[in-house]
C-alpha cells in the first residue's frame, strides 16, 4: 500500500476518454469521511499499465496497491480484482455487515451495459442467454482440445503424461469458438456474472 500526497496533477482523477473504456475501469461508492461528512471513494484500474488499482476520496489519489487490491476507506476495505476481461471484483467490505458492490462511473462500458440492459431488458437477457451458450459450446469443444494442448507442454508430458482429444475441429471453427468465447467472456463481466463451471472457459481464451 503507498500513500499519496497532493502535489502533482497526476495525483488526481481523470476524466474517463473514450478511448480509455476498454481497458481503463472506474467504479465509485460514497462512505461517510472521517468528519462525519460523505466522501466519494473511486476505485480506478487500467488494463493498459501494470496491473495496480489506485483509490482516489473526492477525486485525490489517497492509495495505490498491486492487484489483487485491499484498499482501506473509512468503516472497512474495498477489494478489487482484475481479470483478461475486465474487473472481476470491485466490492466494499465493511468491518460488520453485507460486501456491495461499487457502481460503475458514467460512460464506462459496464456503466452503458447497465443503461442497455434498463433500456432494452429483453434484448439484454438474449444477449445474456447468447453468452452462456457460447461458453456452454466452448467448454464442451474447445475446453478438451486446451487440455490437449497443455498436456503437450514437456514438463506437464513428462509429469502427468499426454491428453489425446476425442474433439478435433478445423482451425477455423476453433478460430471461431474463441472469438465467441472471448465475446461472451466479455459480456459475463460487464453483467457481473460468474459461474464457477461455466466460466471456466476463460481458461481456453487465456491460451
Amino acid at each position: 500500500m503507498e500513500g499519496m500526497e497532493p502535489d502533482s496533477p497526476t495525483d488526481r482523477l481523470r476524466p474517463l476518454r473514450r478511448r480509455e473504456v476498454f481497458h481503463r475501469y472506474l467504479y465509485w461508492i460514497d462512505l461517510p469521511g472521517p468528519g462525519g461528512d460523505p466522501v466519494r471513494y473511486t476505485v480506478e484500474a487500467d488494463g493498459n499499465e501494470d496491473w495496480v488499482a489506485l483509490l482516489y476520496a473526492d477525486g485525490r489519489r489517497v492509495a495505490k496497491a498491486d492487484l489483487p487490491a485491499r484498499l482501506p476507506v473509512p468503516g472497512g476495505v474495498v477489494e478489487v480484482d482484475l481479470g483478461l476481461y475486465g474487473v472481476t471484483r470491485v466490492h466494499f467490505v465493511p468491518d460488520d455487515g453485507a460486501e456491495r458492490r461499487l457502481a460503475p462511473v458514467r460512460g464506462t462500458l459496464e456503466d452503458l451495459r447497465g443503461r442497455f440492459a434498463r433500456r432494452h431488458p429483453g434484448a439484454s437477457r438474449a444477449i445474456g442467454w447468447a453468452a452462456v451458450a457460447a461458453l456452454a459450446v466452448n467448454l464442451v469443444l474447445a475446453a478438451p482440445q486446451a487440455v490437449e494442448f497443455v498436456s503437450e507442454i514437456p514438463r506437464v508430458a513428462e509429469r502427468f503424461g499426454t491428453f489425446d482429444s476425442p474433439v478435433d475441429l478445423p482451425a477455423w471453427l476453433n478460430i471461431g469458438l474463441v472469438f465467441a468465447g472471448a465475446a461472451a467472456s466479455v459480456e459475463r463481466v460487464l453483467t457481473f456474472r460468474r459461474n464457477r463451471v461455466l466460466d471456466i472457459e476463460t481458461i481456453w481464451t487465456d491460451i
